[in-house]
C-alpha cells in the first residue's frame, strides 16, 4: 500500500506515531474524450489568456476570487500553516459512541499502523477503545484539506473515517417536494412491513457487486474483439398507482419456492391449515381449517 500521510495521534498526553493508508480504491473505468474525426485522444492544456502561452506547474499558484476578477494569493507554506497541515498530528478532542453518528457525516476511510516505535502505544489505544466500546472524535489535515474525523478499531487495526463538519450538511428543510402529514393507510404498511420482513437477510457485503462495470467491460471485451453489438432499450417504468396490487405481488415474488419434502413427509396423515395470504392477512380474514369427517367403517353383516 502506498502510504499517503504521516504523522501521530494524540490523546492527552499520550503519543502515537502513525502512517495512513487508504482503504478503499477506486475502480471505476477511465474513458477519454475523443476526437470523433480522427480518433485522437485530446489533450488538457494550462493556458494563460492574457499571455497566450502554457503555463507549468511551477508556474501556478493559488488564489481566491474576492471580487469578480481580482484575486488574493497563496504560497503552498501558508495554506499549510492555515490548515495545521504541518504539525502533523491527529488530535482526538472526545470519545463518543459510534451509534451517536448518522452515516451522512463519514466521507473517506483510511487505514493506520504504527510508525516507528510506536506499536505499544498504538496497542493500547485499540484495546482501549475495544474494551470501552468508544471512538474518537478528531480533527486532521489532509493534503491541505481540514476535516473532522472518526477513529475506531476494524478487526485489529485502526481506522480513520473522514468526516464533514456540521454546516457542510446541507438542512433536510431544503428538499424540495418532501411529503407532509398524510396519514398512511394501514392496510398498505402492514404489507410493507410484510414485504421488508420477507427481504430481510443478514449483511453480507461480498453479495453486491458493481454491475454496471461488469456489463461495461464485457461490452469493451466486445467491442475489441470487433463485435457489434446492440443493446436493447429497457422498457421505462410507469409510475405505481395500486399500491396494494403492487406489494401483493411483489410478497408473492419473494416468496420461498416450497420444494419436494420426499416421500417420508408424504407419508403423513395430518393435514396441516391452508397458509393464509398476505391479502387475507391484512384484511383481517382468518382461514380456519375444514373439519375432517371420519369415514364410518360399515357394519357387520350377521351370518344367518
Amino acid at each position: 500500500m502506498h502510504t499517503v500521510w504521516k504523522g501521530a495521534i494524540s490523546f492527552g498526553l499520550v503519543h502515537v506515531p502513525v502512517k495512513m493508508f487508504s482503504a478503499t480504491e477506486d475502480k471505476d473505468i477511465s474513458m477519454r474524450y475523443i476526437h470523433k474525426e480522427c480518433g485522437s485522444p485530446l489533450s488538457y492544456v494550462r493556458k494563460c489568456p492574457v499571455c497566450d502561452k502554457e503555463v507549468e506547474w511551477e508556474e501556478i499558484g493559488k488564489g481566491y476570487e474576492y471580487e469578480k476578477g481580482r484575486f488574493v494569493m497563496f504560497d503552498k507554506e501558508e495554506l499549510e500553516q492555515v490548515s495545521g497541515q504541518a504539525d502533523k498530528n491527529i488530535v482526538i478532542l472526545d470519545f463518543v459512541d459510534l451509534q451517536e453518528i448518522d452515516p451522512i457525516y463519514f466521507q473517506k476511510t483510511y487505514y493506520l499502523s504504527p510508525d516507528q516505535a510506536g506499536s505499544n502505544a498504538y496497542k493500547l489505544l485499540m484495546n482501549a477503545m475495544k474494551d470501552t466500546g468508544k471512538i474518537g472524535i478528531a480533527q486532521i489535515s489532509i493534503r491541505s484539506k481540514s476535516s473532522l474525523a472518526a477513529i475506531r478499531v476494524l478487526d485489529e487495526c485502526l481506522a480513520v473515517e473522514t468526516m464533514f463538519y456540521p454546516d457542510e450538511i446541507r438542512p433536510i428543510a431544503q428538499v424540495p417536494n418532501l411529503p407532509g402529514q398524510e396519514e398512511v393507510k394501514e392496510k398498505e404498511l402492514t404489507m410493507a412491513k410484510m414485504l421488508i420482513e420477507q427481504l430481510s437477510i443478514p449483511f453480507d457485503a461480498a453479495k453486491y457487486t458493481d454491475q454496471y462495470r461488469e456489463r461495461l467491460l464485457d461490452l469493451i471485451q466486445h467491442k475489441v474483439a470487433g463485435e457489434e453489438v446492440r443493446i436493447a432499450p429497457t422498457q421505462p417504468q410507469t409510475n405505481v398507482v395500486d399500491l396494494m396490487a403492487a406489494l401483493q405481488a411483489s410478497i408473492e415474488a419473494v416468496k420461498p419456492v416450497v420444494t419436494d419434502p420426499g416421500p417420508a413427509a408424504k407419508k403423513r396423515p395430518a393435514r396441516k391449515p391452508a397458509a393464509v395470504t398476505a391479502q387475507q392477512a391484512v384484511a383481517g380474514d382468518a382461514i380456519s381449517p375444514a373439519p375432517v369427517k371420519k369415514k364410518r367403517s360399515p357394519a357387520k353383516r350377521k351370518d344367518t
